[in-house]
Formats: structure tokens, C-alpha cells, sequence
């Protein structure tokens, strides 16, 4: 049996009827940059996550870049990160020519820990941003507290956390903004690139629909140097099928992470994720730690089983950010998990039996 990491295709024939006849429409009008499918879908999008506003972009790097952008973070400004996180999160900072600070995960969920994130507050921090990785949302209350008390913009990354909660809260509103993803392969994922910001600040809002057009929001009258981050018409009129659907896709999600802890729960050396009480994780990816991580990765695919890492360098020690003097410490929960990690197969597609399959063959390793 082959059982494919993620399957797009399978989630496309599922829909086929309405993605195509979204997509001819957008053709039949002409409407491909911008224009009235990505100003629907804007609005849809911050329906949902119980924001006022949202403006698409072209990537979720775009929507990281774009936030700290107007939010006038630059040079001698620092950001605080987590450094178990896709590059994305810390290279949008430094595209802003400001500092990322890089902190450790905690130890349970993987996702910045509150603790080390205070002790990198400094006189030159001027953000916060608290990433939801693999869709379960950090410690909000704590991390939200930290920055009101110290002054300092906390800044969402939700690239993997589409619909995702945390005290009945949706991600992305207890900041100042929430950048998100639209890649392919998220949750919610476009037919190409894509991101979005959502916020309740109109002037942040009104600064990012400017920064993301050259600076204009009338055509030709340039405020500000901004960029060309504009979505495409297709993806934005794609994305609005695709949300309507998002719900019951993410419930599968949450479904298949139970019946993974149910034919992983006798597997002695598998860690299975810890999934907090007061949160709606939504599964982007079902990350579980394991000895002889790679040795189990081959053992999977000879198998015809495809996993993936996310990540396998945290940000700190990646060539990029080898500069003198270092940016930090040695980050060591993130740096021992980073050899531990496995993602493996995750989408509403997924059936009981493919899930059966793979834990069984993740058994079956450990037993040679």
C-alpha cells in the first residue's frame, strides 16, 4: 500500500466541480490580479477568524514581511522568535533590516516557551512573534501578557494554524495581526502562492493594502516605496471554495490525529504530540519523536510510506544567521527534537486504513 505524505490531488477531485467553475470565472472576467474574488475571499477569510480585516498577499512570507513592514519595524529593532519554526518567520525580520532573537521551545508542545521568551526581552525588543506550529497555538494568555506588560507588538504566525483556537479564541486576533500561509500543502492552500494578514486595526490594515500594491492605495498615487505582494485572482477565488469546505477538512484532521494515538498507543518508543486542553489543534502535521529517526524514515519509505521533518535545522543554527556574535546560546529542547522529529501522513483524505498501516509499520521497525 502506498500511502502518499499529502495528497492534493484527492482533495481536488473531491471539489473538482466547484474549483473549476470558480477558476472559469475568474478567466470569464479577466479579474487575474487582485480585483472582486480576492476582495470576497478577504472578507470570508476575516469572517471566520473573527477579524475585521484581511488583506492577500502572494505568500505567507509576504504576509510575515509585509506586517513588520508597516508595523515600522527595522534597523536596531529586535524581534523575538522561536527558533522551532519554518525560516520564514525569522528571514521576514531580517528583510525588515531588524535583529531576530531567537527563543527555545517548550519542552511539551513544541511551540515557543513564555519562560525564554521573557528572559530575551531587552531595550531594543520591539515585537513578539508567537508561531502556532504544526496547528496548535501557543501559550497566548502568557505570551499576550509578556508583551502588554513590556510594552511590545506581538505579532501572530498562523502559516499553519487555519481555523486553530485557543481558549475559544481564533488565532490570529490576540496580537495586532495574524500572518497566514496559503501554500499548497496547508491546510488551507491555495493553487500556487498565497498568504493573508488578518487584524482589527484599520490603519495597520489600510498601511499593508498600500505596502502590498507599490505603495498606493489609489492607482498611480504612491504614499509610501511598498512592493508588489498582490494575490492573484485565481487563488483568491480558489481559496473562498476551499474555505467553505475548511471546517469539515480540519475535523478530519482532528479525527485522524485520534486513530493515530489509537494504533500508536502501545508503540514504547514513539512520543506521541501533546495536545493542550484548552486549544482546537487543527493537525496541519501529526509530529511524533522517535529514536533512530532516520533509520525509520527509510524503513517507512522502502515501504512506501512518506514522511517528512519540520524542521530538521532550527533557525539559530542555520548558515544564515552565522554571524559573529552569535544570535544566541545554544537552544538545546530545540536542538535535540530537531533529531527526533518525524511528520507523518496528514490530511482529511487520509483513511483508517492507511493510518492503521503506517503505525504498523512504525511497530514493526522497532520490533526488528
Amino acid at each position: 500500500m502506498k500511502v502518499d505524505f499529502i495528497n492534493l490531488k484527492a482533495q481536488y477531485l473531491a471539489i473538482k466541480a466547484e474549483i473549476d467553475s470558480a477558476i472559469q470565472k475568474v478567466i470569464d472576467i479577466s479579474a487575474f490580479s487582485s480585483g472582486p474574488f480576492v476582495k470576497a475571499f478577504e472578507e470570508h477569510f476575516a469572517r471566520v477568524h473573527g477579524a475585521k480585516f484581511c488583506v492577500g498577499v502572494n505568500s505567507g512570507t509576504a504576509a510575515l514581511h509585509v506586517a513588520l513592514w508597516a508595523l515600522d519595524i527595522g534597523k536596531d529593532d529586535e524581534v523575538i522568535v522561536p527558533t522551532n519554526t519554518f525560516f520564514a518567520t525569522a528571514e521576514a525580520v531580517s528583510l525588515c533590516g531588524a535583529r531576530p532573537v531567537f527563543v527555545d521551545c517548550d519542552p511539551a508542545f513544541l511551540n515557543i516557551d513564555p519562560g525564554g521568551l521573557e528572559k530575551a526581552i531587552t531595550n531594543r525588543t520591539k515585537a513578539i512573534i508567537a508561531v502556532h506550529l504544526y496547528g496548535q497555538p501557543a501559550k497566548m494568555d502568557q505570551i499576550k501578557e509578556i508583551a502588554t506588560r513590556n510594552d511590545i507588538l506581538l505579532i501572530e504566525d498562523c502559516a499553519q494554524a487555519h481555523l486553530a483556537e485557543y481558549k475559544n479564541q481564533p488565532v490570529g486576533t490576540f496580537g495586532i495581526c495574524g500572518c497566514f500561509s496559503f501554500y499548497p500543502g496547508k491546510n488551507l492552500g491555495a493553487y500556487g502562492e498565497a498568504g493573508a494578514v488578518v487584524t482589527n486595526d484599520e490603519g495597520l490594515y489600510l498601511k499593508m493594502l498600500a505596502l502590498r500594491d507599490h505603495g498606493a492605495i489609489k492607482k498611480y498615487h504612491h504614499e509610501y516605496v511598498g512592493h508588489n505582494y498582490r494575490m492573484e485572482g485565481i487563488q483568491g477565488a480558489v481559496l473562498d471554495v476551499k474555505l467553505r469546505h475548511l471546517n469539515d477538512w480540519t475535523e478530519k484532521r482532528r479525527h485522524n490525529a485520534v486513530l493515530y494515538r489509537r494504533y500508536l498507543e502501545n508503540a514504547e518508543d514513539v512520543i506521541l504530540p501533546s495536545e493542550m486542553s484548552d486549544a482546537r489543534h487543527v493537525y496541519h502535521l501529526f509530529v511524533i519523536r522517535v529514536p533512530q529517526r532516520d533509520a525509520l524514515m527509510e524503513y517507512l519509505q522502502n515501504n512506501d510510506i512518506y514522511t517528512g521533518i519540520h524542521y530538521p535545522i532550527p533557525c539559530h543554527l542555520q548558515k544564515a544567521y552565522n554571524v559573529t556574535p552569535q544570535p544566541c546560546d545554544s537552544l538545546p529542547i530545540s536542538e535535540r527534537y530537531a533529531k527526533e522529529i518525524i511528520s507523518l501522513p496528514m490530511y482529511a483524505e487520509l483513511t483508517e486504513r492507511e493510518i492503521e498501516f503506517v503505525s504498523s509499520k512504525i511497530e514493526e521497525f522497532y520490533k526488528i
